[in-house]
């Protein structure tokens, strides 16, 4: 058997309680302002109550934002770098962006920022930031996305030229540790331009302010210190984390002030600290001495290094923060060792992970997602309670709070490090993405994918009434239901990728989702009759009419993708169930409930009658949503990623599972022999399939091949870059639904949405969404894993080439991984018409993660940071080489060739 690789070995140390190895990583949110933890307003106004020009003065309740920032796991004690170029009029302590009313698509971060590397342990990571060296144009991109309608791109600060001639710098950001509580920091900064600029460069620590909201608690201290060896070192103190020191290389000039709000300047009362927030801003950029104090100590502190640098030359400033005291050489040849040790370990690492024959660009696209979702772990904190209430150290909220936003979930009290989406665009938790997020991290961290999928369902997160929080801007929104899709991913991916088998997180997560499931059924089914009516369910603006809402036509809408989620959701319970019951007999008993409800959900699908809903149409070979009104039902005939999720509610049974548990088959035997009425109305539960495998599935052998009949048809759905969240076919033929002299539409949109309805700055009318793809993709394989090679589609539609279901799946796959490589001309789809993106050799290699894909040329759309389920494009890459290429070594670099050349 293979040694471990050092990561893996660190990995084992934290799961024992050996050594802390996450306790230190990158825990600061990208953006703390404009969150709903931060906002008081009576009416939850976010974005304005709490601004980007207020965040360098007012100091934050719930959390803390920076620059490629680091933080302890509670984060107490916190360290970004802070940068000023001499032109702008504020340092530059954090990432710039839009406001959801700034900007012509909502909010909008304007910076650029890559994540490059990281491990799960965060022995390694790098990042880059690429800062302009003239005046940063913050009114202008306000006021020229302002002036935008909806139809118009965005204003980029690309647009601006401010980029123009390489007049920027590249600040790259590296951390080493050669402990758990001893980090390294290395900051490399390279002057692109073709002139000599001096820069300003503060690396910065400082406390959250978790005092001034506990008058109880002892307010932690910074200091200039002098441990006798000439070394210019800071001396942190907490009561609970302890002592630190952080050690900066070269004698420079240290500047402390507090990290409290500056209320003279923000509000006009006196401030009760003569140092605030703000105070270093104002010494560097306005040059007031007095704001920053002489006796260096504070809770903020910056090491302030003045640096001239030449045309293409790179400056290196060396730091190092650790819990060992009196470190006579912290910078001595050993520092470089551990850097370059760190980064052989995380190489190491990844092609223990993936050890295929890869082509270089598939490999780092791959290690870029990986460090993505790396580095979006962020400490998230948000008591509602004493949110809604208000602490005793501050001004009691306003009244309309207890009648606003999130009133009902009182007992949610998170405070944890959790996976974001986009820890700028959206630097709060968010369920459904969550549950997509944990694939790749499983095959990274395990550990911590499952504490991630079963915190979400503990008693402080989870509604009493079962219901799990979909996201902060509102805990009540409706999320489909993935999380135990995503359990059973994550259990199966660690038993099959580090041979573990955690039966104990298994059935504490199944347990918890039992109540969720029960919620679901009692609160969506409006009717009783096993049609849901979910709501929102996170697909934004993808249907006639906004799903959230009360119709404008009265009724309620029977939804073709709430109810499939529904049959999805029983099915992966059966299947967790069904494992458990292995071991344990009563779990059958449990499987057979999900079984028979899986039944009767699939005959609801399906069943045919003029009394009686019918999802599926059969003139067109589809399922639709239905608009139930009081004398009639309406088919909602929109071709969309609605009347596609019906594949994703399958599971095969592999024999042996039903020979081990007599039980449950003697149950599903009765059903097969005692009620034709609801058999027929799934997939197959009698004949058997490859390796006498049972499928339970909506789709039928018939339907499936005529929804792939529209699905692999590259004028609908099928595009270059995976399969369109709404089909081509409305381009020409848009659906129109006239009532009361209002017209409601849905056209194919493949780029943003062209109206604010229903979703705001997202767009599910045409655009590639990963996550839904990849669920088209494993479905795809599961009835590949049933009818085998026999079943054949055209694929594409109408080219006369016939595929197996698993070669489809894997046609789908590539398209998804072709965003991100180069193709024959050496451009990147995922950067469309963006020349520096594609040219430029210091922009080119340089992978942004976007939130969903143009429909017909697969350019990156919405939060370009996501690479939260836009990470799984790195499972992508794992499958690709596990399947196609294990032992194929000549024939993948062609395979890898030909995706890349599209």
């Amino acid at each position: 058997m293979t040694s471990p690789t050092q990561e893996e070995i660190r990995l084992e140390a934290a799961r024992n309680h050996q050594a802390k190895w996450r306790k230190w990583g990158p825990y600061l949110s990208d953006r703390q302002w404009g969150t709903v933890r931060e906002d008081y307003s009576p009416n939850g106004t976010a974005w304005d109550y709490f601004t980007h020009d207020q965040a360098r003065s007012r100091a934050y309740r719930w959390g803390e934002d920076g620059i490629a920032g680091i933080s302890d796991d509670h984060q107490r004690l916190c360290f970004a770098v802070t940068l000023w170029n001499g032109e702008d009029p504020i340092l530059k302590e954090r990432f710039f962006g839009l406001t959801g009313s700034e900007g012509n698509h909502g909010e909008d971060v304007k910076e650029y920022y890559f994540y490059l590397d990281n491990t799960p342990t965060h022995s390694y990571m790098k990042m880059l930031y690429k800062y302009p060296q003239k005046a940063f144009p913050y009114s202008q991109l306000i006021a020229e996305n302002r002036n935008r309608s909806r139809q118009e791109p965005e204003f980029e600060l690309l647009d601006t030229g401010i980029f123009d001639e390489n007049r920027y710098f590249d600040v790259f950001v590296e951390y080493a540790k050669n402990s758990d509580e001893d980090i390294l920091i290395q900051i490399q900064v390279i002057n692109r331009g073709s002139e000599l600029k001096t820069l300003h460069l503060l690396p910065t620590l400082w406390f959250r302010n978790t005092w001034s909201w506990n008058q109880e608690e002892t307010k932690p201290k910074l200091q200039e210190t002098n441990l006798g060896n000439s070394l210019n070192v800071i001396e942190a103190f907490h009561q609970s984390l302890g002592r630190r020191w952080m050690y900066c290389e070269q004698e420079t000039e240290f500047l402390f002030t507090e990290n409290e709000t500056n209320s003279e300047k923000l509000f006009g009362v006196p401030n009760t600290y003569a140092y605030v927030k703000d105070g270093i801003n104002d010494y560097i950029v306005y040059a007031r001495k007095e704001a920053v104090n002489p006796e260096k100590i504070g809770t903020k502190a910056a090491v302030h290094y003045l640096l001239t640098i030449n045309p293409g030359e790179t400056k290196i400033i060396r730091l190092r923060l650790s819990n060992t005291a009196n470190l006579n050489e912290p910078f001595s040849q050993e520092f470089d060792e551990i850097f370059t040790k760190r980064q052989q370990e995380a190489d190491e690492f990844y092609q223990r992970l993936t050890p295929f024959s890869l082509s270089e660009d598939m490999l780092q696209v791959q290690r870029q997602a990986f460090a993505g979702m790396l580095w979006t772990k962020q400490f998230y904190y948000y008591d509602v309670e004493k949110w809604l209430k208000g602490d005793s150290a501050t001004l009691t909220p306003p009244t309309e709070r207890k009648y606003g936003r999130n009133r009902e979930w009182f007992h949610l009290n998170n405070e944890d490090i959790i996976s974001m989406p986009d820890k700028w665009e959206y630097p709060w938790f968010a369920a459904w993405d969550l549950a997509f997020h944990c694939i790749p991290l499983a095959m990274l961290d395990p550990d911590f994918a499952k504490n991630q999928l079963d915190v979400l369902t503990r008693e402080w997160y989870m509604h009493p009434n079962g219901q799990i929080p979909a996201y902060e801007w509102q805990f009540s929104d409706v999320n489909p239901p993935v999380h135990a899709w995503a359990t059973w991913r994550v259990y199966k991916i660690e038993q099959k990728m580090y041979g573990r088998t955690d039966r104990q997180f298994l059935e504490r997560v199944f347990q918890k989702l039992l109540l969720n499931f029960t919620w679901w059924v009692n609160r969506k089914d409006a009717e009783g009759n096993n049609v849901f009516q979910g709501g929102f369910l996170g697909l934004d603006n993808i249907g006639v009419f906004d799903r959230s809402a009360s119709l404008p036509t009265g009724g309620h809408i029977d939804q073709s993708d709430g109810t499939s989620w529904m049959g999805m959701y029983c099915l992966n319970m059966l299947a967790i169930a069904l494992e458990l019951a292995i071991t344990n007999p009563v779990y059958e008993d449990i499987a057979t409930k999900f079984f028979e409800h899986f039944l009767y959900i699939a005959d609801a699908m399906n069943h045919i009658g003029k009394e009686k809903t019918n999802l599926w149409n059969q003139e067109d070979g589809f399922y639709y949503d239905i608009l139930h009104l009081p004398d009639r039902q309406i088919t909602l005939k929109v071709r969309s990623m609605v009347g596609l999720i019906p594949l994703f509610a399958i599971e095969t049974i592999d024999p042996e599972i039903l020979n081990l548990l007599p039980g449950f088959k003697q149950r599903l035997e009765w059903f097969i022999k005692n009620r034709p009425d609801l058999r027929q109305n799934v997939a197959c539960m009698e004949t058997k399939g490859i390796g006498a495998r049972r499928l339970l599935a909506i789709v039928s052998r018939d339907k499936l091949r005529q929804i792939l009949q529209k699905m692999l048809d590259e004028t609908e759905f099928f595009g270059d870059y995976g399969i369109r969240a709404v089909s081509r076919f409305h381009a020409d033929h848009p659906y129109i639904f006239d009532v009361n002299g209002s017209q409601f539409r849905v056209d194919y949109e493949p780029a943003e949405s062209s109206s604010g309805l229903f979703g705001g700055n997202s767009n599910w009318r045409g655009p590639v969404w990963f996550p839904v793809n990849f669920l088209l993709i494993e479905s795809l394989q599961k009835f590949y894993y049933y009818l085998g090679d026999d079943f054949k589609v055209e694929c594409p539609t109408g080219s006369g080439q016939m595929l197996t279901l698993w070669e489809v799946a894997s046609e789908l796959s590539q398209r998804l991984i072709r965003i991100f490589l180069r193709n024959s001309s050496g451009q990147r789809p995922v950067y469309g018409g963006t020349e520096k993106f594609q040219t430029d050799p210091h922009w080119r290699d340089l992978i942004l993660f976007y939130e969903y894909f143009h429909g017909d040329n697969g350019a990156g759309i919405g939060a370009n940071h996501q690479t939260g389920w836009t990470g799984l494009v790195a499972k992508l890459i794992q499958q690709f080489g596990e399947y196609e290429g294990q032992n194929q070594e000549i024939e993948i670099e062609k395979k890898s060739k030909a995706i890349a050349l599209g």
